[in-house]
């Protein structure tokens, strides 16, 4: 009897206000970190596949914009699904076919077949991404919630850091197909460990699960705190996209640093991110998480705009380095703890809620990309001014959320 109730595949999951058992975090961890990793490990390998299968490299970069693509609209249809028949349903199927189009990536003959399984592999990959926020957002509220969010996205903000120096250290040896068979034994492993350890949290049986997309949606539009939070995060991730897109053109062009020293600054800031997250996971426990965004965010603006004041008086390149060290830093306050809040307002719809909000945050890195490039590969304007403004529309997110808090206490 005991073995049937401890069995994650026979259970529903009972929720807890408190902290989220490590092994299921884990897991939830490595769903949210594969996409980046998918993204990013393969990118060495750009020459040889354009080589290889005869494209030329913008033929390429369409393998990675399908991926992309199909990650961010993969939220808006895994996150529904998982509220209409449960989350173990829609995340297993979403591994079992992320495997499947990685080994047809792997194995591909030509360009037109990578993109085709890229981008159905992006699709599968999101799954595991909105579905891992919603499971938390089941089993976890309040500091408990804002704790777990803040490990996940921590974890899902160093993976492109290090799946590119991963995918350097391949190319040689396995070259870009075993680049990608990697990360198809990612996503076995990925599907081991939603079999093993991801319990069924939203049962098929209650209220808010069998509900049409757009019932879901409107209960979203209800919540404007949930929009609130939400523009957070995602304006916090702009800036984090607007750094790592244009980092290679501002530290070695600009602040003249060669690839090794671009690879350890860039290694310095993603171990301050990482620092900050380990420290405000354990900080939510005594401040209120509204503080600890309210502080992040405070230091976010003042690192973006000191960073864009330093590029328009041609300050010493140093001093930009030590600005961006703190702007990326701050993210890890903001992220995850405002994304908690976020969910905190829409768990009877959790699966919609979290596709929304990745889709948010997808899309507006998507939009944040090129713009950094627009002044050209030997300035840092165009990255200064975009990490500025992104950050003050965070900040200006995180006043309206105040506000409508305060409105509705009062009414």
């Amino acid at each position: 009897m005991s073995s049937a109730v401890d069995d994650p595949t026979s259970r529903l999951a009972e929720r807890t206000d408190g902290a989220i058992r490590l092994p299921l975090l884990l897991c939830l961890a490595l769903l949210g970190a594969l996409a980046p990793i998918a993204t990013d490990l393969y990118l060495p390998g750009f020459p040889a596949i354009a080589t290889d299968l005869g494209g030329d490299a913008s033929g390429v970069q369409l393998t990675l914009t399908s991926f992309l693509v199909g990650l961010a609209l993969g939220q808006l249809v895994m996150g529904p699904l998982s509220d209409r028949f449960g989350r173990r349903p829609p995340l297993v199927v979403s591994a079992v076919v992320c495997v499947v189009a990685g080994a047809v990536s792997a194995l591909a003959p030509n360009l037109g077949v990578l993109v085709g399984a890229r981008l159905v592999q992006g699709i599968a990959g999101a799954g595991g991404m909105v579905i891992g926020r919603a499971v938390v957002a089941d089993l976890a509220s309040g500091r408990a919630a804002a704790k777990a969010f803040t490990v996940m996205i921590t974890v899902g903000g160093v993976a492109p850091v290090l799946a590119p120096l991963a995918g350097s250290l391949l190319a040689g040896p396995v070259g870009w197909r075993g680049m990608l068979w990697a990360v198809t034994g990612l996503c076995v492993l990925m599907l081991a460990a939603v079999l093993a350890g991801v319990p069924e949290t939203h049962p098929r049986g209650s209220a808010a699960t069998g509900t049409p997309y757009a019932d879901g949606v409107r209960r979203l539009l209800r919540h404007r705190a949930y929009w609130s939070h939400t523009a957070v995060v995602a304006c916090s991730f702009g800036v984090m996209m607007a750094y790592i897109s244009s980092s290679p053109f501002v530290y070695q062009r600009v602040l003249g640093l060669s690839e090794v020293e671009y690879g350890v600054a860039f290694g310095l800031n993603a171990a301050g991110l990482i620092a900050t997250g380990a420290v405000v996971s354990r900080l939510v426990d005594r401040i209120e998480p509204t503080r600890i965004i309210a502080g992040s965010l405070c230091l976010q603006v003042g690192a973006t705009l000191a960073l864009l004041l330093l590029v328009v008086v041609d300050a010493p390149a140093w001093t930009l380095a030590v600005a961006i060290f703190w702007a990326v830093l701050s993210n890890g306050g903001t992220i995850g703890t405002s994304a908690a809040l976020a969910m905190s307002h829409v768990r009877d719809v959790a699966g919609t809620g979290s596709a929304f909000l990745g889709f948010s945050q997808f899309a507006l890195g998507a939009l944040v990309s090129p713009l950094v490039g627009l002044g050209g590969d030997g300035s840092a304007l165009a990255p200064a001014v975009v990490m500025a403004i992104a950050s003050l529309c965070a900040a200006t997110a995180q006043l309206s959320s105040r506000s409508t808090s305060m409105s509705t206490a009062t009414s």
